[in-house]
C-alpha cells in the first residue's frame, strides 16, 4: 500500500505519522511563565541531537485552535527549560500533564508533584521524575502550517537519581523506561537485548 500524504486530512496524517514513528521518548518539559507561572507538560516528537555540546530537541505542535501552547510562549520569552524523564511510575502523573488547562494553572499542583528549584535555570524540575535536563533554549525553529515550533536546547546539567547511575552512564535495567506509541497507546521497556554494533571490515564467514 502506498499513501500519499496529500490525500489525507492533516489529522489523518498525524494519526498514521505517530502509529509509524515508535516508541517515541517523551519530554516532560517544565518551564516558567515571564510572571512566574509553572507549567509542566509532555512531548513525544523528542530526540537527543549531539553529544559535544550536549543538545536535544523537541517539537511543540499548536493548540487545537491554532493558539501557541503554554510550554512553547514561555520558552520564547525566557530561553528556558528543564527536561524530565517519566518512568512507568510516573505514567499517570504525565498524562494528567498533558490536558489542555489554561495558562494560570500549575501542572505540578494539578498532577501532585515536587518542583525543585533548578542550579542553572529558573524552571523547577520534577522530584520525583528519575533523570533531568536542565536546558537553555538556543534555537526555535518554525515547521509546519500551522508552525510547529522545534526547540533545540543546550543541555546545562544532568540529574541522574543516585541509584541509577554508574560508570559514567544510566542503568536501563534499573528503571522502567516508557514510550509513546499511535492512539492513546504507551509502552514500557522491559524486554531488552543487546546487539553490539558491528566491526568494520564485517568479519568472514
Amino acid at each position: 500500500m502506498e499513501i500519499r500524504p496529500e490525500a489525507l486530512s492533516p489529522q489523518a496524517v498525524h494519526q498514521l505519522l505517530i502509529s509509524i514513528v515508535v516508541p517515541r521518548p517523551i519530554a516532560w518539559v517544565s518551564t516558567l511563565s515571564p510572571e512566574g507561572c509553572r507549567n509542566l507538560a509532555p512531548f513525544s516528537f523528542f530526540m537527543g541531537v549531539t553529544a559535544r555540546p550536549p543538545h536535544v530537541a523537541f517539537a511543540i505542535a499548536r493548540r487545537r485552535g491554532g493558539e501557541k501552547k503554554d510550554t512553547l510562549r514561555n520558552i520564547e520569552a525566557t530561553g528556558e527549560c528543564v527536561v524530565n524523564i517519566a518512568d512507568a511510575a510516573l505514567a499517570e502523573a504525565m498524562n494528567l500533564t498533558s490536558a489542555e488547562a489554561p495558562p494560570e494553572v500549575d501542572e505540578f499542583e494539578l498532577a501532585g508533584l515536587t518542583p525543585v528549584p533548578s542550579l542553572l535555570v529558573r524552571p523547577p524540575r520534577v522530584k520525583e521524575a528519575p533523570l533531568a535536563m536542565e536546558c537553555r533554549a538556543e534555537r526555535i525553529v518554525e515547521v509546519g502550517d500551522p508552525p510547529c515550533g522545534l526547540v533545540i536546547a543546550r543541555v546545562l546539567l544532568f540529574h541522574v537519581r543516585d541509584d541509577l547511575y554508574e560508570e559514567g552512564r544510566v542503568v536501563q535495567q534499573r528503571w522502567v523506561a516508557i514510550g509513546r506509541l499511535g492512539e492513546d497507546l504507551y509502552c514500557r521497556v522491559t524486554d531488552l537485548f543487546r546487539l553490539p554494533r558491528p566491526p568494520w571490515p564485517l568479519p568472514q564467514g
